[in-house]
């Protein structure tokens, strides 16, 4: 029997006799326990005293629960209290305390109602206060401290309190982490972008590329350029062994500029022969090409290092060994299957096999002018240079798989090494490497621009090239309309020693012969050869030459042969 037992039940039939109320304990808590039966003159002597049936007070009760509408039930409603007589043999501390009894019947009957009594309100239960201690005469119970039991019961609510402020710090923290890591990678982002801004212009300043400003490289260059510059030069001559003809370049490297140059020589170009006569250079190099590099170099004002006679059989050979090439071609090539030539398309990027290579190098149209094959045979050049090996070695194993006899000046390892220098320069691109066609007049002699942009700025030609102690060259020009004139002032020329360099005819005539150099030290030379002609003094002038020589004359109307 607990404290948590319906009150009620220890009042059903027979419970209400053994289990009953007999006081409370040190804390206050209600005690239960077997009451033994009490003789009828305690029953009379409790109507007497309290002045009310003892079993009519269950009906009456009853039936006031009957009459009022059903409340909850309270288990301290309709608890009479009341105070144990004593001599009854119970113990007197129990007996003066107060004790609660709510009458219960298991199934009682509710009364009949009396006709002429009416029936009265039902009056509320008076709940009775319990008594103290102090009111019955005795002291209140001492209680200590240490008679209580505290129980720390933690809050959950409180925990999860915790938690969730423990929570929203946490993902705070992790948010401001996140924007500051944000921070850091945008500031990164910027000074890396920075950087590579101040790196690539700074390479731009350096290598000269910005406009207007010019960097100390391109200084170093036009320094470079502006002084004396070394040059390695070979002249190559393509036979086309199935057709016939020959094509003439040179290949240039310029050691001081670092770059490289192709300059394709037309076959109508003038080199002088032994006996001091002009003839084409194509013709030159069809009679065996002897003497054809000196003839050049008069010429042109150059030092060739070798030559290089390439059968287009080597040719084809050559564009194998290195993979084949990429051009653009201008013109298709039909195939010709007399001469054995596959076809060539036309458009940008077309690969080109060894034999395709040879096809489209020596094809000329019917009526094309020769600077057109020389120009397809400067791209089949450029695109073999770009797939030789940078390293000296490797080329020169290349050069020596052609299986070629090479010219006595110029063996297998000085090819090698000069076309491994050209090849670099060429995979750079058009900034480090340019192709050029050698502008000639119909008489054989080079137009002032082919002197100007190509034998001075490529090939480096020199007016003062004759060096002390050798025979200078002396350039004639025509302008008096005459050929029996220009005929008679070439003979004096040779007659005196001197080297001749055909210039040809001037566009227009002039009344007044003309000796100019451009060099200081070559004015006492210009002074002899207008005594050779029979010319004063006065005709000496320092001037841009329009032949590439050390002197050049330009006869006029007044020159009068000896």
């Amino acid at each position: 029997m607990n404290d948590r037992q319906d009150p009620y039940d220890r009042y059903d039939s027979g419970a209400a006799q053994e289990q009953q109320l007999i006081g409370y304990d040190a804390y206050g808590r209600p005690v239960y326990g077997q009451v033994p039966a009490q003789p009828a003159q305690y029953e009379q002597a409790y109507e007497q005293q309290y002045g009310y049936d003892h079993q009519g007070y269950g009906q009456q009760a009853y039936y006031q629960q009957q009459q009022q509408p059903q409340q909850p039930a309270a288990p301290d409603y309709g608890r009479q209290e009341y105070t144990q007589a004593p001599g009854y043999g119970y113990d007197t501390q129990h007996t003066q305390q107060t004790q609660q009894w709510i009458p219960q019947q298991a199934a009682p009957e509710p009364p009949a109602p009396a006709p002429a009594a009416e029936p009265q309100p039902p009056r509320p239960a008076q709940v009775p206060e319990p008594r103290r201690a102090e009111e019955d005469g005795q002291s209140a119970p001492d209680y200590r401290t240490e008679q209580f039991a505290f129980i720390d019961q933690p809050d959950e609510d409180s925990e999860d309190v915790i938690d969730w402020l423990k929570f929203t710090e946490s993902r705070t923290e992790r948010r401001e982490e996140a924007r500051r890591r944000g921070r850091n990678r945008v500031v990164a982002l910027i000074v890396v972008l920075a950087l590579f801004a101040v790196g690539g212009v700074g390479y731009l300043w350096y290598a000269g590329k910005l406009p207007f400003l010019d960097g100390p490289g391109q200084k170093k260059d036009s320094a470079a350029a502006a002084g004396p510059q070394k040059r390695d030069m070979i002249v190559v001559h393509l036979h086309n062994t199935k057709k016939g003809g020959t094509s003439t370049a040179l290949l240039v490297d310029n050691v001081t500029t670092k770059k490289g140059a192709t300059v394709l020589l037309p076959n109508t170009l003038g080199v002088p022969k032994d006996d001091g006569t002009a003839a084409g250079l194509g013709k030159a190099v069809e009679d065996g090409g002897v003497g054809v590099r000196d003839s050049l170099d008069s010429v042109l004002g150059t030092h060739i290092g070798g030559t290089w006679r390439l059968d287009t059989p080597f040719l084809e050979n050559l564009v194998e060994l290195v993979g084949g090439i990429e051009t653009d071609t201008d013109t298709a090539v039909p195939a010709d299957d007399a001469a054995k030539t596959p076809a060539v398309a036309q458009g940008q990027k077309q690969h080109l096999s060894g034999a395709m290579a040879v096809a489209y190098a020596t094809h000329r149209a019917q009526g094309e002018p020769e600077a057109k094959q020389l120009d397809r045979l400067g791209k089949v050049l450029y695109g073999v240079l770009r797939k030789i090996p940078g390293d000296a070695k490797s080329a020169t194993v290349t050069v020596e798989s052609m299986g070629q006899i090479l010219d006595p000046s110029l063996n297998a390892q000085a090819l090698g090494a000069l076309l491994a220098r050209l090849g670099e320069h060429a995979k750079e691109g058009a900034d480090a490497y340019r192709t050029d066609v050698l502008a000639v007049k119909p008489d054989g002699t080079l137009t002032d621009d082919a002197n100007k942009n190509v034998v001075k700025e490529v090939l480096g030609g020199s007016f003062t090239a004759a060096q002390a102690g050798t025979a200078p060259r002396v350039g004639l020009k025509d302008a008096t309309g005459d050929d029996k004139t220009q005929v008679a002032a070439k003979a004096a020329l040779l007659n005196g020693g001197y080297t001749f360099v055909d210039g040809g005819k001037a566009d227009k005539t002039q009344p007044a012969t003309q000796i100019t150099y451009q060099d200081d030290a070559q004015r006492a030379r210009a002074v002899e050869v207008a005594k050779t002609l029979g010319l004063p003094e006065t005709a000496v002038k320092k001037g841009e030459n329009a032949v590439n020589a050390d002197v050049v004359v330009t006869l006029g109307k007044d020159y009068k042969p000896s």
